[in-house]
């Protein structure tokens, strides 16, 4: 049967076929796309169980470096030629030593390392080993820093992995190449090297098992960590809320609020009875609030940073507003927390929101731009390959994490502990904060991956590209006073990083710089054995200090810094009051449960 003109749509909309087909194309682009970019997460994914950084960065940064390197014959006749050198003064060094006579001197040296401090790796033939070892790191060292025209992302990231991998062939890390491993196989006849194959096939097992590491049994939530007693009196989806009780008859008007980062359990500051922060500020007159974040899980993937703003900082605030009315608080942020809680104080000045009293940073940053080894993990590449591995859960595993902070700290965190364990027998004295670094925490793939982009890579924050319901801030805003705590061996928070501070806020700081590292310089309780610190206050609109001169021009002073801060909360506090009430039913606040609450112990 025949179509007349008005039957037929090709002649009356000659394009119409083409406009069907058209929209039939965009659909299937449309889901073609998703389905190439579903598949390539997964594989991603996939990949993620065998890498630890994204390969295409890697490959990237190597292909960088070679290229450059192979157009450039004057460098190459300079690394020749310090092969040569390098070589000639070992050949020179090892002739001496078969001959009985120190040669210190003839030898190229390099940077003091302290993993051959000790007097046994001077003696034939470990002084050879070592000196060989140290001369090759050197080496490329060279070859892979000094290298004119290669990124400057890569010329930071290439050496640290090339130090990574030479590691793993260090002469400690070997039992024959070890003088100490060798000295005590030849005492104990080789029992410590059974005790060592028995230990590895319990740490195997317990890996396996996904247990926790072994002297972990030793410490429990509860029972001698996180003690200290208090009631959990606001919960929502993201925290619990934890007022501490009083021990003193009467309590400062204002009280503080913990927020800690949630890459950790909270009780990094309340740990045993004798190194914990909360203790010592309740037995000193204070309120304290701690925030206890819930440990994410794939219904938690979408959670942001908005989120962790408002059902986490303002949320607390609500609620201690409510418990202690007409006061205002003193807010406390540790690391990450820390972060946050200056995001917060912006966006609350930013809107005539002044319940803070005073604001307290524990190595915290607001600019990025010098973050230390982490910035090695942050590009494009790595943070869409992240990203990939977090899709199909929601959120990163605890021990991505961990991984990542180990390899900043490999022969401490890595090598050392397992020569300790495997070679040399021993099981090593398991501590309180070995044991909260060892209750390792989930991130959300929403948060996380915000982070990462708007902080680290985008460094949005100090330059005021940061935004909070959609509004940007401005750290200048803030006008609570400010006590920012540096550690001096901070390899997450890099002190010098953390003074910048002063460049975007315009108010009072009171800056400390203590010993330590990032948690240990943190957990500096009263008589912990060599601990020293600096500190002065930076007044309003008084010139810059750069870090270096600060550092210079400032007394240093022995002990905790702990009365340092706690003098200062009390300086920028009121009169005393009874303490408040815990329990507030009719307004909305009532007990739910003891501390430490049940956030904290989800696996």
């Amino acid at each position: 049967m025949s179509l007349n003109n008005n039957e037929n749509p090709f002649k009356t909309h000659p394009y119409a076929y083409e406009g069907a087909f058209s929209k039939v194309e965009g659909i299937s682009t449309q889901y073609s796309h998703q389905f190439t970019t579903a598949f390539d997460r997964e594989f991603h994914a996939r990949l993620g169980k065998f890498y630890a950084l994204s390969p295409a960065s890697l490959a990237g940064a190597y292909f960088d470096w070679f290229t450059h390197l192979s157009i450039s014959p004057g460098k190459q006749l300079q690394l020749i030629e310090s092969a040569l050198r390098k070589g000639a003064s070992l050949i020179d060094y090892t002739f001496w030593s078969l001959c009985g006579i120190s040669t210190d001197d003839s030898i190229d040296l390099v940077q003091h390392d302290r993993r051959f401090a000790d007097r046994a790796w001077q003696t034939y033939p470990f002084n050879i080993y070592h000196q060989a070892f140290l001369l090759t790191q050197q080496w490329w060292e060279e070859a892979t820093s000094t290298v004119r025209g290669v990124d400057q992302h890569h010329s930071e990231v290439l050496p640290f992995l090339t130090r990574q991998y030479l590691d793993m062939w260090a002469p400690l890390n070997f039992p024959f190449t070890n003088p100490q491993v060798v000295e005590t196989t030849i005492c104990l006849k080789g029992l410590n090297l059974v005790r060592g194959a028995q230990h590895l096939v319990e740490d195997t097992k317990r890996a396996l098992r996904k247990e926790p590491p072994a002297g972990m049994e030793k410490f429990k939530v509860g029972k001698n960590l996180a003690v200290t007693p208090g009631k959990v009196i606001y919960q929502n989806r993201l925290i619990e809320l934890i007022q501490y009780s009083p021990v003193t008859e009467d309590v400062y008007a204002e009280p503080i609020l913990i927020i800690p980062a949630w890459i950790m359990k909270y009780y990094i500051l309340d740990l045993s009875q004798n190194n914990s922060l909360v203790k010592y500020l309740v037995e000193n007159n204070h309120t304290v609030f701690m925030i206890s974040w819930k440990n994410p899980g794939s219904e938690d993937r979408d959670l942001g940073f908005d989120d962790y703003l408002k059902l986490g900082i303002m949320d607390a605030l609500n609620a201690i507003s409510t418990i202690t009315p007409k006061e205002k608080i003193h807010a406390v942020g540790y690391c990450l927390g820390g972060t946050l809680l200056s995001i917060a104080a912006a966006a609350m000045a930013r809107e005539g929101d002044d319940r803070l009293k005073t604001v307290t940073l524990f190595a915290s940053q607001v600019d990025y731009e010098e973050a230390g080894e982490l910035l090695l993990f942050i590009d494009e590449s790595q943070i869409t390959f992240l990203e990939d591995v977090m899709w199909d859960r929601g959120y990163l595993d605890s021990s991505r994490l961990a991984g990542t902070f180990d390899m900043l700290r490999s022969y401490d965190l890595i090598w050392s502990k397992g020569i300790e364990k495997y070679y040399l027998g021993k099981r090593y004295h398991f501590t309180d904060l070995m044991a909260w670094n060892a209750d390792a925490t989930r991130l959300p793939y929403k948060m996380h991956s915000e982070y990462l982009r708007k902080l680290f890579l985008h460094n949005q924050l100090s330059n005021g590209k940061f935004t909070v319901r959609g509004r940007p801030i401005a750290l200048n805003d803030i006008k609570a006073p400010i006590f920012s705590v540096a550690t001096q061996k901070d390899h997450i928070s890099p002190w010098k990083s953390v003074f910048k501070l002063h460049l975007f806020t315009d108010t009072e700081i009171t800056f400390l710089l203590t010993s330590g590292g990032h948690n240990a310089g943190i957990v500096s309780e009263l008589g912990h054995p060599n601990r020293s610190y600096q500190v002065s206050t930076h007044k309003k609109k008084a010139k810059h200090l750069f870090p270096e001169e600060w550092q210079a021009t400032t007394p240093q002073h022995e002990g905790s810094w702990w009365p340092v801060w706690e003098k200062w909360l009390a300086d920028h506090s009121g009169k005393r009051v009874p303490p408040p009430a815990t329990d507030l039913s009719q307004k909305g606040y009532k007990i739910l449960r003891n501390a430490p609450g049940i956030y904290v112990m989800e696996k």
